[in-house]
Formats: structure tokens, sequence, C-alpha cells
């Protein structure tokens, strides 16, 4: 069954990052679309970019729409993992799957070129969220009791990672935040 989803987000990339580069990196997700090139990868969406290498300011601008099957995800993770060592700081990828039911399921990936990094983003992204949902009805002294709370969580995880020697991934464990949502692409 497939599923058309939208791929959303803005990788920075290290100086003198090529476009052959990109694309070896993306060669996983090219392939999955049947796409030899970044420019043959084309939304379903003619108003979206698709996915566009920004030389002059170092970027990687996805705004990408189509319809997918069941290993695109896997497809994604891993095009993503390679583009890691590419990119000098951590993001976040965001998709949006929209099934034929109505609903829609959001989820996040994170890239970046190492473990510490991507983890920064998905602490800040956490505390943004949580401080968010929290400060609509509570004083900020009790929000700040749950984000200093949520960072003891994440310093915590962080130390599990490195002494267990854990290689990043481009979807390391509890990575994924999912959160259902009405169809709204910008």
């Amino acid at each position: 069954m497939r599923t058309e989803v939208h791929v959303h987000g803005i990788l920075s990339l290290c100086k003198g990052v090529t476009l052959t580069q990109v694309e070896n990196g993306l060669r996983k997700w090219l392939d999955y679309l049947d796409a030899e090139t970044i420019a043959e990868a084309r939304s379903m969406e003619p108003d979206e970019p698709g996915i566009v290498f920004h030389r002059s300011d170092h970027t990687l601008e996805i705004c990408w729409t189509g319809e997918v099957g069941r290993n695109f995800l896997n497809r994604l993770q891993d095009a993503l993992h390679e583009l890691g060592p590419l990119t000098d700081r951590a993001s976040q990828i965001e998709l949006t799957y929209f099934y034929e039911d109505g609903h829609d399921e959001y989820q996040l990936l994170f890239v970046g070129p190492n473990e510490e990094s991507i983890h920064l983003v998905q602490r800040q992204h956490m505390i943004e969220d949580v401080a968010g949902l929290l400060s609509r009805h509570f004083s900020q002294e009790d929000v700040a009791q749950v984000t200093d709370l949520v960072n003891v969580l994440f310093d915590r995880d962080l130390e599990k990672c490195k002494s267990a020697g854990s290689e990043p991934d481009a979807q390391p464990p509890g990575g994924s935040l999912l959160h259902f949502r009405k169809k709204h692409l910008h």
C-alpha cells in the first residue's frame, strides 16, 4: 500500500561540500525514488522545490512530497545517516504521513555530524515542546522544574550512550518523535 509523505527540513552542510557528495549521501533515497540526481527527485506538489542543494549558503533544502511504500523510512534514515558527516551541525527533518482514512502522522528525524550534536538538538526540541505545553497551565517556576528534569534525563541518556560506546545513527533509539496532527504543510 502506498502512502503520501511530506519530508521537510534544511540541513546545514560543511563548507566545501559538493553536489556529488550530497547526491552520494542521498543515494539510497534517490535509488528508492528511481532518480539519478536530486534534480530528478521532484515533489509531486508543483509548488514545492523538492531537494535543493544551495552551494552559496552551504545548505540542503528538502521540501518534497511523494507516494511511498513501507521501505521508505529505512531508506531515508540510511540516507540521512550517510549525510551526517557532511553536516556542520545537527538538524531535524520533519515527516508527515497522510493516510487514506484521513489521519496524519508526524515524525521527526535528526541528522548531524556526531551523537552529541544530535542529542543537543533533540534536547532543545523536547525542552521547547514541554515548556510550551506546560506554560499554558503552570507557573514559570513549575515549568523550570520539569525542564530541569528533562535536562537530567538527557544528560543521563548521553552518558549511557557514551559508556556503551555506541555509534551515532541517523535515528538513535528514542530519537523519533511521533505526533498526530491535521494536514498542514507550511
